[in-house]
């Protein structure tokens, strides 16, 4: 049976990139960014990889692959909302929301779209 290993995304600036997703994620560098390419894998726990790689296609509108980031409930989704804004992630006004979402939408500084999931919501 196969494991999932690396998530890929493209982006246009990979050192940019690292930055956010390191921080957002407590990830570090696989090893030194190379040629457009870097890997960050969790820091010390067991957890997939996150991939980036320079894309020159812009960050779609409704992308059909995304991260979703568990928050253990609303308080804690709250809480790492506003951690993610400030470390430059965006508010996404997503016409696709259900009437009770148990998630909200933001996009990272290249515009890649990720949720995050209250996973107490019902």
């Amino acid at each position: 049976m196969v494991t999932l290993g690396t998530v890929v995304m493209g982006v246009s600036d990979v050192e940019r990139a690292v930055r956010f997703w390191g921080e957002a994620l407590g990830y570090v560098l696989r090893e030194p960014v190379e040629d457009g390419w870097a890997v960050l894998i969790p820091a010390g726990r067991p957890g997939p990889g996150l991939a980036l790689t320079v894309s020159e296609t812009p960050a779609r509108d409704h992308p059909r692959t995304h991260l979703d980031l568990y928050a253990a409930d609303a308080a804690e989704q709250a809480a790492e909302v506003d951690r993610l804004l400030s470390l430059g992630a965006q508010r996404v006004d997503w016409d696709r929301y259900p009437e009770d979402p148990d998630f909200i939408v933001l996009a990272d500084p290249e515009g890649n779209r990720f949720c995050v999931i209250d996973t107490s919501h019902g």
